[in-house]
């Protein structure tokens, strides 16, 4: 089954931007969101499936339109509300 986190080599897609990029991170806000993601993944507040499930679960028009910690910080959003910490 295909989902829409599934897009690498689909027709209708560009190719995978394999540019060398040797920084981490672009912005400040993507470090933080990194550094929380760790954070509550080691107090045990989720675990990594979890994580990767909550990304999974993005409307498909959100997911196709958020950059890689846009991800991140909606599937940590979510994971928190669901888990009545926020």
């Amino acid at each position: 089954m295909t989902r829409i986190h599934d897009v690498g080599g689909m027709h209708g897609f560009d190719p995978i931007d394999r540019h060398e990029d040797h920084e981490p991170f672009h912005n400040e806000w993507e470090a933080r969101v990194f550094a929380l993601n760790r954070l509550l993944l080691r107090a045990g507040v989720y675990n990594l499936d979890e994580f990767r499930h909550a990304i999974e679960r993005m409307d498909p028009a959100e997911y196709l339109e958020s950059s890689y910690y846009e991800k991140w910080f909606a599937g940590i959003e979510r994971l928190l509300g669901e888990k009545g910490v926020l």
